[in-house]
């Protein structure tokens, strides 16, 4: 019995784990939340699948067994103990009880025994008698049932942990184990998947997840198994119809709901159905919940911008997500590969701490949301900013970098700008750059600006073109150029952080503040110079310095000044915008088959009565020996009480019985003593 309790708090345990660490997530998840070196630790035990661990699933069946043997030894000891009068008690054992009376009665032994029978069928207590000679004894019991109250809340642990094991990944298990199944690790379409990698269509138990998305239908499903995965058959075809989300204000989904067709292949007919959280289908024993949701194969177009060289040319990607698209830079001398990971049409930001803070979080953070707990809130820096691409940039060496560009340009801080975000290695969030837009919310100025930036011909040009402006003298007007030239030079090789070091390193400490606003008003002028060289380049007018738009300008090249530094650190050679798409919704389902469901419910029912029993039922028992007096004709009455547990109720209990054993001297009707 300790053996058993010690694994039903080691289980427990294991569950307040498996409560607090989401499960079932991707490595990678993990690894930003932990770190590499507890990523290891916690690996070994494998506790993000915790419930379908072998030390778990060992665990549970050790508890099974341990209770099982429990039950089987003790359950007949107390069968027959509830059903036993113990009606071999004797008077002197009588004498040891501590709820005992003694007392004479007028009434003959017959009478008084049928007043006191009378009085035990009207307190619900099951009596059994025992004459000797002229001696009678009632031995009378109520509450037996508490001992089936132990029985059963022991039981039902063995039935819900046997429904659980039911349900887990054991019965798959036993399969790969024992059945020669083998988790498919390669990358292949499921027509491809050969026979040891497919599950019988009527397996008893399994979990799997299939996304459809709309316009298609799938048959068959995928049971991840460490590593690998295996293919589980339905007896049934879905079809996805549409995929409906509804959002809150907030930019938090209020709905989700998947309107599909389902066909039995047995007898060809078809029915549809809405699918919703907490609302599944249940159909041939299997049910199929509301999962999740994805991209169903969007159909994007990508313009992409080099960020590397004098070139400005910008070229253009078709691609669906998911997939990968190989582009070779001879600017910058690389062979890379785009893949498109996530399109969002729809992104609820909070801008008001610079950059975006989405509200756009995992499905299965949304679940209150979705009983309507986020309606009431409101944020009042809750802006929709328009579509959003995700896509991942893999270099020759195979090393991927994450970025999310949006579509449109956003205000913030009062100016236009593009948002262009990057996920460094092991970050959790986003680093944004701002790209300033021009009159016409494109990046085309800035892209020009940048090539023109990495031209020294242009460098030199704008340099001039500075000093040309400038009404000193010969050799300030040269020192000027020369100076401009080399803060160019500089910026376009490291930007801020480059000009820094340079500051640093050649002036004097107590001149470097000076210097630097020198500097940066050479950078301010001179890239504005630049930006007019790009766009004379690209065949368009010039920025006009009048009046009404010298500050827009002014505070343009600022921003442009800002986003060129960190380009300098930005690490891909190219940029890519979202210029149309197609969006395809796709919904995951979660499809199970779960024959231990019944069980657990059953073992659930059982551990309510069982527990229900040992608290509230009360097993008493009382013993009622009558012997004739030999004085008066009377009989001697001698009678005992006893509990397993003594509460002021037992206490007072007995005081009604022995009430009544006193009344018999009182001369009342049999059955009413």
């Amino acid at each position: 019995m300790r053996f058993a309790i010690s694994l039903l708090v080691f289980i427990c345990l294991a569950s307040i784990i498996g409560t607090v660490i989401p499960q079932g997530r991707s490595s990678n998840t993990y690894i930003d939340q932990f770190g590499p070196f507890w990523f290891d630790v916690f690996n070994r035990f494998s506790i993000w699948h915790i419930y379908n661990n072998w030390w778990f699933l060992v665990t549970m069946a050790f508890l099974v067994t341990s209770t099982s043997l429990c039950l089987i030894r003790n359950s007949p000891k107390m069968l027959k103990e509830a059903r036993s009068f113990r009606e071999n008690i004797r008077t002197s054992s009588l004498q040891s009880f501590h709820h005992r009376v003694e007392l004479d009665t007028g009434r003959g032994v017959p009478a008084a025994t049928a007043s006191v029978q009378a009085w035990f069928k009207r307190e619900g207590y099951a009596v059994k008698q025992r004459d000797e000679g002229d001696a009678v004894l009632l031995a009378a019991k109520r509450g037996s049932g508490n001992r089936l109250g132990y029985i059963f809340a022991h039981a039902s642990i063995v039935i819900i942990c046997v429904g659980g094991l039911l349900d887990s990944e054991l019965p798959v298990r036993m399969q790969v184990w024992l059945m020669g199944k083998t988790p498919i690790v390669e990358n292949m379409l499921i027509a491809e998947v050969p026979e040891r990698g497919r599950l019988s269509v009527n397996n008893p138990s399994f979990r799997a997840n299939v996304l459809i998305p709309e316009g298609s239908s799938r048959n068959s499903a995928v049971v991840n198994v460490d590593d690998g995965a295996l293919v589980q058959p339905l007896p049934f075809s879905i079809e996805l119809k549409k995929f409906i989300v509804d959002y809150y204000s907030t930019g938090m989904p209020s709905r989700f709901a998947s309107l599909v067709t389902v066909t039995d292949p047995d007898t060809g007919k078809s029915f549809d159905a809405t699918i919703e959280v907490n609302e599944p289908l249940h159909f041939k024993g299997v049910t199929v919940y509301q999962s999740s949701f994805d991209d169903g194969g969007s159909l994007i177009e990508l313009v992409g911008y080099p960020l590397a060289g004098p070139s400005d040319k910008s070229f253009e990607i078709k691609s669906r997500v998911g997939q990968s698209n190989d582009v070779t830079m001879k600017s910058a001398g690389a062979e890379l590969k785009v893949e498109v990971t996530k399109l969002r049409p729809i992104n609820v930001e909070d801008l008001s701490g610079g950059d975006p803070t989405s509200v756009s979080k995992p499905f299965g953070e949304h679940v209150a949301a979705v009983t309507g707990s986020a309606a009431g809130k409101t944020n009042k820096n809750l802006r929709n900013i328009g579509p959003s691409v995700e896509y991942r940039v893999i270099d020759s060496s195979g090393q991927a970098t994450l970025f999310h560009n949006y579509m449109l340009p956003v205000e913030l801080d009062g100016a236009r700008i593009m948002l262009a975000g990057v996920q460094e290695a092991g970050a959790a969030g986003f680093r944004y750059l701002r790209l300033p837009v021009d009159d016409d919310s494109s990046m085309g100025d800035f892209i020009r600006l940048r090539a023109a930036l990495a031209d020294p011909a242009a460098r030199k040009l704008a340099a001039e073109r500075l000093v040309n402006n400038y009404g000193g003298g010969p050799e300030e007007r040269r020192a000027l150029q020369l100076s401009t030239e080399r803060a160019l030079d500089t910026f376009a090789n490291g930007g801020l952080v480059a000009i820094s070091s340079f500051l640093e390193k050649n002036v004097p400490e107590a001149e470097q503040r000076r210097a630097a606003d020198v500097i940066i008003r050479l950078l301010g002028s001179s890239i504005a110079e630049l930006r007019d060289i790009g766009r004379e380049r690209a065949g368009l007018a010039p920025i006009l310095n009048a009046s009404g738009n010298m500050e827009a300008a002014a505070e343009w090249s600022r921003l442009a000044v800002a986003a060129l530094s960190d380009l300098a650190l930005y690490p891909s050679p190219i940029m890519m915008t979202l210029k149309t798409f197609e969006h395809v919704q796709a919904s995951v389902f979660q499809v199970s088959r779960t024959p231990g469901k019944i069980t657990v419910y059953i073992g659930c029912l059982l551990l309510i009565i069982g527990i229900f029993t040992m608290f509230y039922v009360r097993d008493r028992r009382i013993w009622v020996w009558l012997r004739p007096a030999e004085a008066n004709g009377g009989a001697k009455v001698m009678a005992a009480m006893t509990s397993q547990k003594r509460t002021l109720d037992f206490n007072r209990e007995f005081d009604r019985f022995k009430q009544a054993l006193l009344r018999l001297n009182q001369g009342e009707p049999s059955g009413k003593p």
